[in-house]
């Protein structure tokens, strides 16, 4: 079996998008249009170019936008909804989308950042190190304006830094964690519960999360509208399926 059929991806579209709403309207974050179409379609055909064929979008704010736009399948892609009625964090919102999934293992992918990692390859690393958590981090020159992850040889998380807090080069989260079922299941229902702030200070305490450290510099968050401003460039040379040469375009940009 193909190590990715072993797993399920879920994408946080649901986030209000509050600093973005001076150059963006009425619309959700992950619909805004980066290089004249929504951001979203370029993390659904990052999942494709990996071959997943099942994803599952949490969603909240203006949901409906979102599913008026995809339906039930994005080209080779089947889109099941998980639609929050309430506010329930990055953590909460993962919990409450359990119940739409069926495998052991679920890749987590923030809707508002791409990382360009082959998604098939960070698979590929957790399985064959036998992980039940691991976070794909990414090396910018100065950690200040991200926060930094620390971890050990050995890959594991040690500790995480506050934004601000640390200056100089080091390692970021890059908006992609993998996780085993039963982490998920353990994160308690229908509560507001930050993935960030609760679920990863946690795993780090009990030695059960790991870094991945991918060699794509690329990271685009469009949470800002400069960022947003700036991933409009970055896109406009998109191809469908183009991996590493995306992420010689630039270093990681927030």
């Amino acid at each position: 079996m193909n190590m990715v059929e072993k797993v399920t991806p879920i994408i946080l579209t649901g986030g209000l998008g509050t600093r973005l709403r001076q150059v963006v309207v009425n619309t959700p974050k992950t619909m805004a249009q980066v290089a004249g179409r929504p951001f979203l379609e370029y993390i659904l055909e990052q999942l494709q170019a990996a071959s997943f064929k099942k994803v599952v979008l949490c969603v909240g704010y203006l949901s409906d936008q979102i599913q008026k736009h995809f339906g039930d399948t994005y080209q080779n892609l089947q889109i099941t909804y998980s639609v929050e009625n309430t506010l329930l964090g990055t953590a909460g919102a993962v919990r409450f989308a359990l119940e739409k999934t069926s495998t052991q293992h679920l890749l987590v992918m923030n809707g508002d950042s791409f990382c360009a990692q082959p998604l098939d390859v960070f698979v590929q690393d957790y399985f064959t190190l036998s992980r039940k958590a691991s976070i794909a981090v990414t090396e910018v020159t100065d950690t200040q304006r991200y926060g930094r992850v620390n971890f050990d040889q050995q890959e594991k998380v040690t500790s995480f830094d506050e934004k601000g807090s640390v200056q100089g080069s080091g390692w970021i989260n890059a908006g992609l964690y993998i996780f085993n079922r039963q982490l998920i299941a353990a994160i308690p229902a229908g509560r507001n519960i930050s993935m960030e702030k609760q679920i990863f200070p946690d795993l780090t305490i009990r030695g059960e999360l790991y870094a991945y450290k991918t060699s794509q510099r690329t990271f685009i968050d469009i949470g800002t509208p400069e960022s947003f401003i700036a991933a409009d460039k970055i896109f406009s040379n998109w191809t469908v399926g183009l991996r590493p040469q995306l992420c010689q375009s630039s270093e990681a940009i927030l």
